[in-house]
Parts: structure tokens; C-alpha cells; sequence
């Protein structure tokens, strides 16, 4: 039986049932959970629009400071099809992903490369903490102007940003994920002649993958942001580049549709992560929610 049988009553089935039963009964259920789930997920949606909708056109709220959400339907619609003041919508897009990306790429691959290799040698953390909290308090927007100023108004400074934003989230996980991996795997891996190589690849790094994806699940999110802060205090293109615009031309409906392209993408990055995920941790069990 699979895992989605455990938490099946037995009472449910009479005796003999099969297994073949069971499991079909189980996936029916989840089935009938995600339908579930999905139509609750769409269901308070609609009604916070509607509300928001119903509660601009009784003039409840102020229209001018809280745009509509048929108003910024028809920006969005109007940017997707005529383009914005700047320039086609899909390349402010195009330029505000490929800095997130970079700066995401960057800042994952250095931050778990330094936060494995800084929790495998307790002397080089000891030594290097210091300088990684002194720097991790410097607060991220501080630095978008030094970033602009130092590096131009081009993709350089927007990426660096982002791979600030992204470092420190993903370093601190894999930091933490390696020294809370199993002791008791360690010393076995140990006994059996592992080397320090194959014991940090096999067993080291493995045990915190757990830690290193939660980490990467936010910090795309947070690379966005970076690039989008950016963005908003020098650019020449960009999603950031047309909140500044909208927000100077007092424009609700205008940062709003911005505000909504953000949050489509970040969670289609999401999306895509917990894919890469299912697939690199096959054998991880499922997570007991995913059971029930």
C-alpha cells in the first residue's frame, strides 16, 4: 500500500477488501481534497474582489487610492496589448526576471557552496561569523543606491542586489541543515571509511536538503524584491521602473497591475521549485499533511 492509504479508517472497508480497493479509495479522496482545496482557494478569492469591487463603487474606499479591481483589469489589459509609456510590457518583464534570476542563480549556488563549507569547518565559522552578521545587518535597501552608484544604472546593480537578498537566506539554512545533520549517519558513514569528500556529498549535504530548499522556496521571492528595489531607485526599464512612474503620476490602478504581475511570476517560481524538489528528493517520505 502506498503512503496515502495511512491514515485510511479500516472501519471504511469490509473484511476482504483489497488492497487494489483501498488504494483506489485513497486516491479518490485525494482527489475530492484537492477539489476541495481549490474551490475554497477560489471561492475567497472571488469574494475579496467582489467586496473590494463593491466597496469602490459605494465609495466605502476612496477609488483614487484603492484602484478597483476592474480598473486594474483594464491596465493590465491595456499594457499586455498597447504596451506602457516606456515600452512593451514583456520587456520591463523580461529585464526584471533576468535580473531576478541572476541575482537568484548567484546568490543560491554561493550561499550553499559557503554555508556547507563554513558548517563542515567549525575554525573558518568561528572566524568568518563575525564579518557575515556585521554585514547581514546592513539593511538591504541601504544598499541599492551604493550598488546604483558604484555599478551604473545597468543589469549589474539590480543583480547584485538581488544576490544580497538571496545570500544570506540561503546561506543561514545551509549552515543550519549541516550542523543538524544525523550524528548517528555521520559516525557510520565514518566507520564504513568514508572520506571527508563522499561524507559531505553523501550524507552531509543530503540531510540538509530539507533546510536548503525551504530556503529556496522564499528566496526567489526576495530576489524579485531585490531587483524591483533596484529598479525603483535607478533604472531605465523594468517592473520596479513602472511603479516609480505610476506612483509619480499617482497612478492606483498602474502600481496595483504592477503589484499583480510580481505576484503571478512569484508564484509560478514556486510552482516551479516545488517540481525541482519533488524531483531531487524522490526519496524523502511524504510530508504527513500530504497523508491525510
Amino acid at each position: 500500500m502506498t503512503d496515502a492509504t495511512v491514515n485510511i479508517p479500516t472501519t471504511a472497508f469490509r473484511p476482504g477488501t483489497s488492497d487494489a480497493e483501498i488504494e483506489a479509495a485513497a486516491a479518490k479522496a485525494a482527489v475530492h481534497r484537492r477539489h476541495t482545496v481549490t474551490f475554497w482557494r477560489l471561492g475567497i478569492l472571488l469574494v475579496f474582489l467582489g467586496l473590494w469591487e463593491i466597496a469602490g463603487r459605494m465609495a466605502w474606499i476612496d477609488p483614487f487610492f484603492y484602484a478597483m479591481p476592474s480598473t486594474i483589469a483594464a491596465r493590465l489589459y491595456e499594457w499586455i496589448t498597447e504596451g506602457t509609456s516606456e515600452g512593451p510590457l514583456w520587456y520591463h518583464l523580461y529585464v526584471t526576471m533576468e535580473e531576478s534570476v541572476l541575482g537568484f542563480v548567484t546568490g543560491s549556488v554561493a550561499g550553499i557552496i559557503i554555508g556547507v563549507a563554513l558548517g563542515r569547518n567549525r575554525m573558518a565559522a568561528d572566524i568568518f561569523s563575525i564579518y557575515i552578521k556585521v554585514i547581514n545587518s546592513i539593511p538591504r535597501v541601504v544598499l541599492a543606491p551604493i550598488f546604483i552608484m558604484i555599478l551604473g544604472l545597468g543589469l549589474a546593480s539590480k543583480v547584485a542586489l538581488a544576490f544580497v537578498m538571496v545570500f544570506f537566506v540561503v546561506f543561514h539554512n545551509a549552515f543550519q541543515g549541516v550542523r543538524e545533520a544525523d550524528r548517528a549517519m555521520i559516525a557510520n558513514a565514518r566507520i564504513l571509511g568514508a572520506s571527508d569528500w563522499q561524507l559531505t556529498r553523501s550524507v552531509i549535504v543530503p540531510s540538509a536538503m530539507s533546510w536548503i530548499f525551504a530556503s529556496l522556496h522564499v528566496s526567489f521571492g526576495f530576489a524579485i524584491i531585490g531587483a524591483i528595489v533596484g529598479e525603483f531607485v535607478g533604472s531605465r526599464y523594468g517592473i520596479g521602473l513602472l511603479i516609480n512612474i505610476a506612483k509619480g503620476s499617482f497612478d492606483a490602478a498602474g502600481m496595483y497591475a504592477a503589484i499583480v504581475i510580481v505576484m503571478v511570476v512569484a508564484l509560478g517560481a514556486e510552482y516551479l521549485m516545488t517540481m525541482v524538489e519533488s524531483r531531487l528528493a524522490k526519496w524523502r517520505p511524504q510530508p504527513l499533511h500530504e497523508t491525510q
